[in-house]
Order: C-alpha cells, then structure tokens, then sequence
C-alpha cells in the first residue's frame, strides 16, 4: 500500500512560534526538486503487495537526498531529520515534530528494494 501526500509543502510550523527563512538551502532545494517524478519512481517499486505500508515517499526520498548530500551514516540522517526542522521541512513535513521519522534500517529495505542502479547517480 502505498501512502501519498496529496498537498505539498504550504506552511511549516516550528516549535515556540519559531519561523523558517526561505532563503535557507533546504528550503530552495525543496522548491526545485521534482518531486512528483521522484514520488512516481518509488511508487513503481514500491507497491509490492507482499511488503508492508511504505512511509511517505516525500519523506523517504527527502531523507535519503538529506543523507547522500551531506554524506550521512543511515543513523545519522535519521537523527538529522529528527533534529532539524529544515530538514523535516524538506522532507514534507508540515510542522516540527520531535519523532524519529523511521527506524534507520528502512534505508537498507529502500535500497534493496529499489536497486544499487537508483542510488549511484547519488554517490
């Protein structure tokens, strides 16, 4: 089953009335990514029935960019998207919230599932 996130990115809000500059490089990059190309490719493999519920698509590609950009271990780009509320803005959140997003062995499940092919372009 395959879960999609029909509005994308309107308004974020952060902890302690805090505001998001939207000149940070998350912010831009979220702007111009192609997401719904993005989406349709993860979907494609992602639909098997013999798996479980996926996590959002936007989330999921969002973190993997996050951890292949910034050079992250699995763990690492999880906590990333836990702490960092520009992160979490990039991934399609639409507030902060102060969860681990998914366990970090979800990357090695997206990997295996989608192909080393998908991830090289990223390395």
């Amino acid at each position: 089953m395959i879960r999609e996130n029909d509005e994308r990115q309107l308004t974020f809000i952060q902890p302690f009335g805090g505001r998001l500059k939207y000149d940070n490089r998350w912010v831009k990059l979220s702007e111009v990514m192609p997401w719904d190309d993005l989406e349709a490719a993860y979907n494609s493999v992602m639909h098997m029935k013999e798996y479980r519920p996926c996590k959002l698509a936007l989330l999921v590609i969002g973190a993997m960019i996050i951890k292949h950009k910034l050079k992250l271990s699995d763990e690492e780009a999880v906590l990333q998207t836990q702490e960092n509320a520009y992160h979490q803005y990039f991934c399609g959140y639409e507030a902060y919230i102060n969860a681990l997003p998914f366990v970090p062995s979800l990357f090695v499940e997206i990997r295996k599932r989608m192909g080393r092919a998908m991830f090289e372009p990223f390395e």
